[in-house]
């Protein structure tokens, strides 16, 4: 269990340049790289408001890390820093997105393109894993017991994976029911 954050950023350019070395990071798995960038080493957060913050930005319309850097920069610098740490989160990548795209064009049918593509798919899916692993840890606070948050996320995953039942369907289902269970314990 992490302390209380003993950090935090010192200007808005810190937080541009932060997100921005976040982004360039994080292609694929951006979740473990976000939580170990600011939890494990700038201590910006705590592991429970990481917990927090990003079950927020995964309910709100959009990528969840930009929605991330808007609510921690607008957390500490205001609309300034809401707009530099989105900033850094979306402009270098953008550029990378762009040059790695018109490389791909020309090379796609390359079998050493293909190759890492694929090994780049399956790293992105550990990173993934370890921190939803890492995160549970923090949920022994929360109303719904571990083993039945566990039970929803496997049943999510047998869902997509096995019955092949679009994303978009599985998440207000099994979501809905963690949420209905939660509410239920919360209410006297």
């Amino acid at each position: 269990m992490n302390p209380l954050p003993t950090n935090a950023p010192t200007s808005p350019r810190q937080l541009f340049w932060a997100f921005a070395a976040l982004a360039l990071q994080g292609f694929g798995g951006v979740m473990a790289v976000v939580q170990r960038e600011l939890v494990d080493r700038r201590r910006w957060l705590t592991t429970e408001q990481f917990a927090q913050d990003w079950a927020l930005a995964q309910i709100l319309p959009g990528p969840n890390v930009v929605n991330l850097s808007i609510m921690f920069g607008e957390r500490h610098f205001g609309l300034r820093g809401a707009l530099a740490a989105s900033a850094g989160m979306l402009l270098a990548p953008t550029l990378l997105v762009l040059l790695l795209g018109s490389l791909y064009l020309q090379y796609a049918s390359h079998p050493a393109v293909s190759g890492a593509l694929r090994g780049m798919g399956a790293v992105a899916a550990g990173l993934v894993l370890g921190t939803g692993l890492k995160l549970s840890a923090s949920l022994h606070k929360h109303p719904l017991p571990l083993w039945l948050g566990w039970l929803l996320s496997m049943a999510a995953f047998a869902m997509v994976v096995f019955l092949r039942w679009p994303l978009w369907w599985v998440l207000p289902m099994v979501g809905g029911i963690g949420c209905a269970v939660t509410w239920k314990r919360l209410t006297p």
